[in-house]
Parts: C-alpha cells; structure tokens; sequence
C-alpha cells in the first residue's frame, strides 16, 4: 500500500489492523516523490493514498495491475482520473464534510487579513517603521455592512456565508442547484461580482471552473475589492489576477491555493504588497487532519476488505444501487 506522505501518528495503522498483511509503503520526503519513483511503487500497489500534489493519470492507473483502491487525503479529486478508475473498477474515496470548519476559518481568516492589512502592518513593525500612532496609518476596510460574494454554496462556502453574516454583512451567493440558504441571497456569477466587496471562493476545479475568474470577470468586480481564494489555484487566471492588484483595481487577494503549488518565488503575486499567499493550509488544524486520515483508512480498509466505499467518489463502479 503506498501512502506518498506520512500521515498523523497511529490513524492509519489503527485503521487497518483488522487487515493482516497490508504492508505500509510510506514516501518519508516532504516533498512529493518523483514521477518515475512514483510510477515504481504504485505499480504493485494494492491501495494508493496520494495527497492533492499527486496526478494519478491513466497512464500511471493503467500499470498499476494489483490496485484494489485509492483514498484522496482531501474533499477534492481533480489531480485523479475518475473516468480511468472507474473504467478499471476502483473505487476512489475522499474526505468530505470533516475539513469545512477549519477551510472556513481560514478563508475568513484571509479576509480579515486582507481588509485589515495585518500582514503590512506586521511588516511595518518588523522593519522598524513604526515609530507612533498616526490617524491614516494602514487604513483598512470595515467589514460589518459590506457586501460579500460566496461563490460555490456547497458545504465550505455555506460555512463561510454563516460566518459573513455574523459579521453583519450582507451576503451573495451562487448555487448550482440554486437551492435557498437561509440569509443569503443566491445571484448568478455577473451579479455577485458587480455588488460585492469581497469574493470567496468556493468551487470544485474542472473544466468548467479552470479560470473562472479571469481577466473579464476582475474586471467586473467592484474597484477596490477582495478576492479569497480556498478552493483550488486554476479557478483564478493567476496572471490577470497580478495585473488587477498592481493596477490597483482590486483592493486585495488572501490566496491559500495557486497555480502551479508551489507557486514560484518569482511569481509576481508574491512581490504586491497586497496579496496574501498561504500554503495550502486550509484544513491544517490537529483535529481536521486526525478526521481527514480516519477517513482515509476507512476507505482504504472498506476498499481491501471488498467493500463499499463508506466515502466514495464512483459508485459507478459497485454497479446498479440496491433498491430503497
């Protein structure tokens, strides 16, 4: 079984302990491991446990001849062929619904960093600048009666709109299903972006998310407002994202995903004053990642075991679903 990083101490192994014999292949680096070593050890794995930095591609499922399962440590899959596991007829699991608390706090986390200029104001203190008060010194935005775009109202981003509100902003929101969530207006894309100050994201990355946010829809945002992004760093066209802090048009960007992760230290995000880069720290708190792995022994356990998937991606693969 290969796990392409160490997990949180004892989960996973308790996990599988009524499985005898599942031998843990664990890729000790903090790193990602190397295509070609990749290609190596998941080639006789029976489960592959790849974190959000692995591409699992068809090329590489194809080979891998003994696989009986793969367990994402995270809520997203778009680093997986789903379409390739499931013509194969593996199940992938993922982690859903443990990670939206600490994915919430942190994307408001990032607001209130970008409006209120903390990181300038650490700066400002660090490099000895700060030497009294003075009435127009790192003037931020007041959140309370502002309007903020949640775009995505799945799990997280209903989380994050609960939270808006108990700033006493008013709160948009879009929904694919177009579902009522209670005190938030739900508006199409064009909308929320023309009336809110701040914009979070929150949708899935595919194809139909890859650049969502691009160089038309920044330029519809309202000048002077901030962009958060949690969900994954292709939804934004980073480049135009650049162009709209450095002009000034935007007010501000807190980022926790980026395209590519890492971002490179030469990206011209990293050198505006007034965004924000994190990296990937989402749901990096002891207890979403404690939950995060049980999950993922849950489904690795379910998966070795022959049996369905308690979180799965494809239920395709078990065939029919039994009647009600």
């Amino acid at each position: 079984m290969l796990v392409t990083r160490r997990l949180p101490d004892g989960i996973l192994e308790a996990a599988l302990s009524a499985l005898p014999g599942v031998v843990l292949d664990v890729w000790q680096e903090d790193v990602p491991p190397p295509r070609s070593v990749l290609l190596e050890r998941a080639a006789g794995a029976a489960a592959i446990v790849p974190m959000p930095s692995e591409q699992l591609d068809a090329p590489l499922l194809e080979r891998c001849t003994a696989l009986e399962v793969v367990a994402t440590m995270g809520v997203g899959y778009d680093n997986v062929d789903v379409a390739a596991l499931t013509r194969l007829g593996i199940p992938l699991g993922n982690t859903p619904g443990v990670v939206t608390n600490a994915t919430a706090d942190l994307a408001f986390a990032l607001v209130l960093t970008v409006a209120r200029r903390i990181c300038e104001a650490r700066a400002y203190v660090a490099d000895g600048s700060w030497r009294s008060w003075h009435p127009s010194l790192l003037l931020g935005r007041e959140l309370a009666g502002a309007t903020f775009g949640v775009v995505g109202l799945g799990r997280i981003g209903r989380a994050v709109a609960r939270r808006a509100l108990g700033f006493d902003m008013v709160v948009l929101g879009t929904s694919r299903t177009g579902a009522p969530v209670p005190g938030v207006e739900v508006v199409d894309l064009p909308e929320l972006l023309a009336r809110s100050d701040v914009v979070s994201l929150h949708v899935p990355l595919g194809e139909a998310t890859r650049h969502l946010i691009g160089e038309a829809e920044l330029a519809a945002m309202r000048p002077g407002a901030i962009l958060v992004n949690t969900a994954r760093g292709a939804v934004v066209d980073a480049a135009a994202l650049a162009r709209a802090l450095a002009s000034g048009h935007l007010g501000g960007a807190g980022l926790d995903v980026t395209d590519p992760e890492p971002i490179r230290p030469d990206d011209p995000l990293l050198s505006i004053e007034t965004c924000v880069v994190l990296p990937h720290v989402g749901s990096a708190t002891v207890e979403t990642r404690a939950a995060m792995a049980a999950r993922v022994g849950e489904n690795v356990a379910a998966g070795l075991a022959g049996r369905r998937l308690p979180y799965c991606v494809n239920p395709e693969v078990y065939g029919p679903a039994p009647p009600a």
